[in-house]
């Protein structure tokens, strides 16, 4: 069930939500959270289809926050409130309402979103696109237990890393994260299945992926050892190799969904690690609303260290071209002190 409102306020859009749902025999409110999707009027129609189709794992009630630009001068001093109201099939398993922002209430889309809250539930808020340097301190960011952002959406996804370290808030998280779990627990897994001890890992993928940075960040922080960050074609993450004492650990995926994992003395393995669609990035977040430390410890690693990052190297062996990472520039010591710094060197997944 649709419903138009047109120059409408907070009230008269609960009270629409309330009256569809008694009109198609549904009173009861049974949705586990709220999902605020803040976005523009090009991206809603992917950010809504991706938080339908999350909210069949977690029924909630998602509000679409789209800030429509105002060309004139008098247009921006006028305020209005259009929404959109979806209860029932059209909605999925949960209700979601459209908001468009005009004039000066772009300003102050809290006072919008807050009333239309669900009551004693979880507040989550995700920024497809254009995500503001310090999620925590933006108006909307501040209602929300749980912010999620996307650095690959970035024109400069390395250098959004580095603001991402600076205002990490408990309860931050990003998309170029979410992406690389599967990588994590399957590296995690390989690396319990031998007793040695790990002295130099090599990351490979597309050179402006923020996916691979944080993987290379993770791995350095988690075992202490130099970390080379190298570039391919991608598509995204297509190669991790760690040198042991017992010999080479490589996890390979070329084509963007099966992956091979080797490990010395014992045959190689076909593993299923296809790239995800952001509804699966989506739900997977919304399984967990408490901070993530490992995020955060990831996140400060790396970028306290990208700084001091020289850029690019000559071309490395295979046509792959090497780069210097924050964690290889800063990992330049001897191989004894590496070790001697390095007393973990197993890595847990998420």
């Amino acid at each position: 069930m649709k419903t138009d409102l047109t120059d409408t306020t907070a009230s008269k859009i609960n009270k629409a939500l309330v009256k569809s749902r008694r009109a198609i025999g549904t009173p009861a409110v049974g949705m586990v959270l709220t999902l605020v999707v803040v976005t523009d009027e090009e991206n809603a129609y992917d950010a809504l289809k991706a938080a339908s189709d999350a909210a069949h794992e977690h029924p909630s009630r998602t509000l679409v926050v789209i800030k429509r630009v105002s060309r004139s001068l008098r247009d921006r001093t006028q305020s209005r409130l259009d929404a959109e109201v979806r209860v029932g099939a059209d909605a999925g398993t949960g209700e979601t309402v459209i908001l468009r922002l005009y004039g000066e209430v772009v300003d102050h889309a809290q006072s919008v979103v807050l009333p239309l809250l669900l009551p004693d539930a979880p507040v989550v808020v995700w920024w497809p696109v254009n995500a503001p340097l310090d999620p925590a301190q933006d108006p909307l960011g501040a209602l929300a237990q749980r912010r999620v952002t996307d650095t690959y959406a970035c024109e400069q996804p390395v250098e959004e890393l580095a603001a991402r370290a600076d205002a990490y808030t408990p309860g931050d998280t990003d998309l170029s994260w979410t992406r690389i779990t599967p990588w994590r627990s399957m590296l995690a897994a390989a690396l319990d299945q031998v007793a040695c001890e790990v002295q130099g890992v090599e990351v490979e993928g597309e050179e402006f992926n923020p996916s691979c940075e944080l993987l290379a960040m993770w791995l350095a922080d988690r075992l202490g050892v130099p970390v080379k960050r190298t570039r391919s074609a991608g598509p995204g993450l297509t190669a991790v190799r760690m040198d042991t004492d017992c010999g080479p650990i490589a996890l390979d995926r070329a084509d963007g969904s099966l992956a091979t994992l080797s490990i010395q003395g014992q045959p190689q393995r076909a593993v299923a690690l296809k790239r995800r669609d952001t509804a699966e990035l989506i739900a997977e977040e919304l399984r967990r609303l408490d901070p993530d430390d490992t995020y955060a410890s990831a996140l400060r690693y790396g970028v306290e260290r990208l700084k001091s990052s020289n850029g690019a190297d000559g071309p490395a062996k295979g046509g792959r071209e090497a780069v210097l990472t924050p964690v290889e520039s800063a990992a330049k010591v001897p191989a004894s002190q590496a070790t001697a710094q390095a007393p973990v060197k197993k890595a847990a997944a998420k």
